[in-house]
């Protein structure tokens, strides 16, 4: 009788259904594991994001700041210029004969008027008399001499529509009207330049 040894065979067979059989699964340690979506988790990485966003607007902050400081020192460090003083409204007088509205300026006078006059927005004149008393006859004289200087402004350049007009019959004087040097005075025409327009208050600022 023979014996054949199977002894091979039956090892390769062992093999090959170790092999179909399924692996085992990976064991976790329960203890490490940490649950990524837990309330604690969340909280911690807005803190964190928050944390970020802080320090980002903090730098900006911190740079701005240097850039106006940096501004602020070059400023201060500039000499500044003031400028030419502000000037005032000019008050100019054109004196007259007596019972006369012609217009008599010498030459120096009527350059500084005119030169004045034209660069201002606005010129007022206001005709006056030495009479001590309201009448006809010097509210037509008054009005006469503001009109004849208000012609030779306009004839030598001055924009009619900046100059405006009023008289005064009487009354207002500047030198004592009982004299003959005092009452040459008061004959006279007063010009204020103003070197800006007067605003207009409004009802508030007068109350």
């Amino acid at each position: 009788m023979r014996i054949i040894t199977m002894t091979p065979f039956l090892l390769l067979l062992g093999l090959l259904g170790s092999c179909a059989s399924p692996p085992r699964l990976a064991q976790v340690d329960e203890a490490l594991r940490r649950p990524a979506n837990t309330a604690v988790a969340v909280d911690l990485q807005i803190c964190r994001s928050d944390l970020l966003d802080t320090r980002l607007v903090a730098a900006q902050s911190q740079r701005r700041a240097d850039a106006a400081d940096a501004a602020l020192a070059s400023v201060a460090a500039r000499p500044v210029d003031p400028g030419p003083p502000a000037r005032g409204n000019s008050l100019y007088s054109v004196r007259f004969e007596f019972g006369s509205a012609r217009v008599d300026i010498s030459a120096e006078d009527g350059r500084l008027l005119v030169e004045a006059a034209r660069a201002a927005p606005l010129v007022v004149l206001r005709g006056r008399t030495d009479g001590d008393h309201d009448s006809l006859a010097d509210s037509r004289i008054a009005r006469e001499r503001a009109t004849a200087v208000r012609d030779y402004l306009v004839s030598v350049g001055v924009e009619p529509s900046r100059i405006r007009t009023t008289h005064q019959p009487a009354g207002d004087h500047v030198a004592d009207n009982t004299g003959v040097a005092g009452r040459a005075l008061n004959r006279r025409v007063e010009i204020e330049i103003y070197r800006a327009p007067p605003m207009a208050l409004s009802q508030e600022a007068l109350r």
